[in-house]
């Protein structure tokens, strides 16, 4: 009965929060800020899947291991900020990401374009643009992917990737950084007119790609296409050779910085994808990850006090996370993440290669890659060092073992590693409500230059509406 109780106030709040919003809409209280000045360096990061849970989850664990609280929690103003898009309560990270980019509601799955997925909207990166300003647009996904999209793409599908690139090269924004170019050479498209990095290089871009090659932007670079990876950057859980989102963010301002300034938008977009995955402890690393990369922004307004706005958002919530579990009643164990040593993903990569060999593949084979990898302890270890499973734990493991291996075969699924991220979560006082999106709000935080106007309960639209007239 308790547990219902606090699910229907925990509901019954963002219900109520979603109503106060809408009726300040429909009262027109919403303040006017036309007469706010523009500021010269501007940066907008977007956590992707980033809410409130995933915030105070990073926050408490980084305190755990002594580096203290976040930037992004301690930052000067913080706003409540709604999510849905003009077709569903639960938005995803197409409609979102056009209501951050450009100010307007667009139905889920729509890119820079209005809800008739016809007319096109102009975002903040396009107003600066035009404005003189130098623009660079960043994350740890694909360049093309729906979020960084967004700020520059006009297109009905988010699935349209190879034209959503097409529109990258025509935007003749100032650089793109991170991950690479998804179906970059897609000949079934309609409008295929050749490899996108071809394509870039013909209309002036300078392409680095790889860890070595992006290192040095040549002198003579114009525009910049400067990507770490083929695709995404690894997570920061698995990250070994590869550059993080905080160096994209340092060279794009070294790249930018000029009389006129600048507009930068960074994505933490796995974020995301380790809330669907339901890997608790990857995605509090890359909310740390992503931390760290408004640092480096920070690290610049102290220099440019006057002169700088920073801005952080997340476009809508992954997964539900939840920072309790039941079976750990009012404690928090979440200093446990420490034991976790890959993503979920990078786990099941581990189980396959044991399946190359089924015939050889044992429950005792498996086990010790789980205590390998998240530092769970069945019952006749002798370290004392991970986290003890109870009967019940490891019974869950053997089934989950027996899905996987299927009358001694390899079975293509993630029965295993889900079923062992799922137990290690909760022993760190964790539990997840979904794999999909929520409609739970997301917390907006500003420092600097008319930081102030980011403050209180506002829509992911009303981000545009106000950085459009700071970058005009």
């Amino acid at each position: 009965m308790k547990k219902m109780f606090k699910i229907f106030l925990s509901v019954f709040a963002v219900l109520f929060m979603v109503q106060l919003v809408s009726a300040a809409e429909k009262s027109g209280s919403t303040p006017d800020f036309s007469q706010v000045k523009p500021v010269k360096y501007v940066f907008l990061f977007i956590g992707d899947g980033m809410s409130l849970p995933q915030r105070m989850a990073a926050e408490e664990f980084s305190k755990k291991i002594g580096n203290g609280k976040l930037f992004i929690n301690a930052m000067t103003n913080q706003a409540v900020t709604t999510t849905s898009s003009a077709n569903s309560f639960i938005t995803d990270s197409a409609a979102s990401g056009t209501a951050i980019a450009c100010g307007e509601k667009t139905k889920n799955g729509v890119i820079g374009m209005a809800s008739d997925r016809k007319r096109k909207l102009e975002s903040i990166a396009e107003v600066a643009h035009k404005s003189g300003r130098k623009v660079g647009i960043i994350t740890t996904v694909t360049i093309n992917h729906a979020t960084p999209a967004s700020f520059y793409a006009h297109n009905a599908s988010r699935g349209n990737m190879y034209e959503i690139a097409l529109d990258l090269v025509n935007s003749n924004f100032d650089y793109f950084g991170g991950g690479g170019i998804a179906m970059n050479n897609n000949k079934k498209s309609k409008l295929y007119k050749g490899d996108i990095y071809d394509l870039a290089a013909k209309a002036g871009y300078t392409v680095l790609r790889g860890t070595e090659a992006v290192k040095n932007i040549p002198a003579n670079a114009k525009k910049v296409l400067s990507f770490g990876t083929t695709y995404d950057l690894p997570y920061a859980i698995d990250r070994k050779d590869t550059l993080p989102l905080s160096f994209f963010v340092e060279q794009s301002i070294k790249f930018l910085d000029n009389k006129k300034g600048f507009f930068i938008m960074a994505e933490g977009g796995k974020i995301d994808y380790s809330g669907h995955a339901n890997d608790a402890a990857t995605n509090i690393l890359e909310t740390i990850d992503f931390d760290n990369a408004v640092k480096v922004a920070y690290e610049f307004a102290k220099k440019h006090p006057e002169e700088t706005l920073i801005v952080v958002t997340g476009d809508h919530e992954t997964g539900g996370l939840t920072l309790g579990f039941a079976g750990t009643g009012y404690k928090s164990f979440l200093e446990n993440i420490k034991y976790q040593k890959c993503s979920v993903g990078v786990f099941n990569s581990k189980i396959k290669e044991l399946g190359k060999n089924p015939a050889g593949v044992t429950f005792e084979n498996v086990r010790k890659l789980i205590t390998e990898n998240f530092g769970l302890l069945f019952s006749d270890s002798k370290s004392s060092e991970g986290i003890k499973l109870t009967a019940a734990e490891e019974k869950a493991l053997l089934a989950a073992f027996n899905r996987q291996f299927k009358n001694g075969k390899y079975q293509k699924s993630y029965a295993l590693a889900r079923e062992t991220v799922r137990i290690f979560n909760n022993k760190c006082a964790l539990a997840w409500t979904s794999g999909a999106h929520t409609a739970l709000p997301v917390i907006t935080s500003a420092y600097g230059v008319n930081s102030d106007i980011f403050s209180g309960m506002i829509d992911n639209t009303d981000i545009a509406k106000r950085l459009k007239l700071i970058v005009r």
